[in-house]
């Protein structure tokens, strides 16, 4: 699997603490050796067919499509983000 960002994720990612920059950057390492990995927390978002979430700490989330071999990262950030994914 490959990973490719959207406009959206790439501002999200360039707004967040470099705390969860890193948390992103290790679960993001961890989707691609293992997206079923329970750290993870992979889940459909709620409402849509092809929308994924994925959890970077507690506060934190990214969303995701699968399209082929790659995974099209969407937006970053606070629990919010999963209201418009």
């Amino acid at each position: 699997m490959k990973l490719q960002t959207t406009r959206p994720f790439d501002r999200d990612y360039a707004g967040l603490p470099e705390e969860i920059r890193a948390q992103v950057e290790k679960q993001l390492a961890l989707l691609l050796l293992d997206p079923r990995h329970p750290c993870l927390r992979l889940k459909r978002t709620r409402g849509t067919a092809d929308i994924w979430e994925v959890r970077v700490s507690r506060g934190y989330r990214l969303t995701l499509q699968l399209a082929g071999d790659t995974f099209l990262l969407r937006r970053m950030g606070s629990h919010d983000v999963i209201e418009q994914p």
